[in-house]
């Protein structure tokens, strides 16, 4: 590309950019903001800098496909915190325009076996005690083992993740506030979307820790993550967490719905499907170096990534730069949190010769992350089935928590090594 196609892209670029900051406004007579406009634009909310371009892409995988889902651009993250606009987001609409429109017109159910069935406004929960805390959500299909250059990236491999402080009213104040009857045993959810998304959650953990969450890093949550109310249910596979919440009911079963019974269930190699699987077990992921982090140059080399379980804190990450043949402790980087990413970093001189990175966590209640052969076992698959089954998308399973290998080599560049 020579000079002259370069600053017309980059041209373009930014401009496109100018017209996304101001959302793309024109004045009644049909003109462009001035910059007076934009500038006020600007101090009224903000923009990051013209130079930073890390964003959500597409998911590379879906099944059936379907557009509305798009994956955290990890590779880039610093700290423990998903800025808002890069939280992943995914949706059962296929394509339909996504609910949440005006808040005050937004309503809340808490029925069935209750004394008191109550109907809350957006504006009523704010009113109510607060809950808060800093949690991560994690698609139950990321981490699917991938093919061809989709698998050479972090962001499409692992982007179904993010992290974010949640802000809304604990959900065992409203059960209480209803009055929970004899007999309630689980919460069946269900979300405003055009396929009504409903899944059933037990009264223990419902009455725990779970909240009705209207706010994500300190302003209302975004459309695509459940705008005007979500759950949020710490520590358990995200498709628990029902976006657009427009009714709990509480009953004494559970109720089976299309997804939870379906597409959320786990066929595992008996035949047989694990209906419930709720807790998200010990993961790591190293996002630097990475495939869309390649090393420039032999030398030192921070290595770094973020770990997460539902069992509580992380209490360690182990780092093994020679393919899991030994292991060294790394750094936890504060603050450590339970059911959220936790920050680790690794200090590592590169001779130049090939390497092969990987990281393992384990929980503060013990539990190791495994390597794919030991969840192969755990499974039931056999050791010469692990690719073809784990690989092959038509067998891809969910809750893939596996070790990550990244292979480094001679050029710095850096290749996807779990079935090397």
């Amino acid at each position: 590309m020579n000079s002259t196609q370069s600053d017309r892209r980059r041209f373009l670029k930014d401009a496109a950019l100018a017209g996304i900051a101001v959302g793309g406004i024109t004045s009644a007579s049909g003109q462009a903001p001035t910059s007076e406009s934009r500038h006020a634009d600007i101090s009224a909310y903000g923009e990051r800098s013209q130079f930073e371009n890390s964003v959500r892409v597409t998911a590379a995988f879906h099944d059936p496909p379907k557009d509305h889902s798009s994956v955290t651009p990890l590779q880039d993250s610093v700290g423990i915190i998903t800025p808002s606009g890069l939280h992943f987001w995914e949706d059962h609409d296929f394509g339909n325009p996504l609910p949440g429109g005006d808040p005050r017109q937004h309503r809340l159910l808490i029925h069935g076996l209750v004394d008191r069935p109550t109907t809350y406004l957006w504006e009523d929960l704010k009113r109510l005690p607060v809950g808060s805390g800093v949690y991560f959500i994690e698609s139950k299909s990321n981490s699917k083992p991938l093919k061809g250059r989709d698998a050479e990236s972090v962001q499409q491999v692992h982007g179904k993740t993010s992290c974010s402080e949640w802000t809304g009213a604990p959900l065992s104040l409203l059960l209480r506030e209803a009055g929970l009857q004899k007999g309630a045993k689980w919460a069946l959810a269900e979300g405003s979307d055009s396929g009504k998304y409903t899944t059933s959650i037990p009264i223990e953990k419902a009455m725990e820790d779970v909240l009705v969450a209207y706010a994500q890093n300190g302003e209302s949550v975004r459309p695509q993550n459940g705008y005007p109310l979500r759950l949020i249910v710490p520590g358990w596979q995200g498709h628990n967490d029902v976006k657009w919440l427009r009714r709990i009911k509480v009953v004494d079963e559970p109720y089976m719905a299309k997804w939870e019974s379906g597409s959320s269930a786990d066929q595992w190699p008996d035949g047989k499907a694990r209906w419930f699987r709720f807790e998200t077990g010990p993961k790591s992921i190293i996002t630097r170096p990475c495939p869309e982090n390649r090393l420039s140059g032999h030398g030192y080399c921070e290595i770094t990534g973020l770990a997460w379980s539902g069992g509580g804190k992380i209490l360690k990450v182990e780092v093994s730069t020679d393919g899991g043949r030994s292991w060294k402790q790394a750094r936890l980087e504060g603050p450590v949190l339970p059911m959220a990413h936790t920050r680790f970093c690794f200090d590592w001189n590169w001779d130049g010769e090939e390497a092969v990175l990987q990281s393992r966590c384990t929980d503060e209640r013990g539990e190791i992350q495994p390597s794919l052969a030991e969840l192969g076992r755990h499974m039931g698959v056999p050791p010469d089935q692990l690719e073809p089954y784990f690989g092959f998308p038509g067998k891809l399973k969910d809750h893939i928590n596996a070790i990550q290998p990244w292979k480094v080599n001679w050029d710095g560049s850096v290749r996807n090594a779990l079935f090397s």
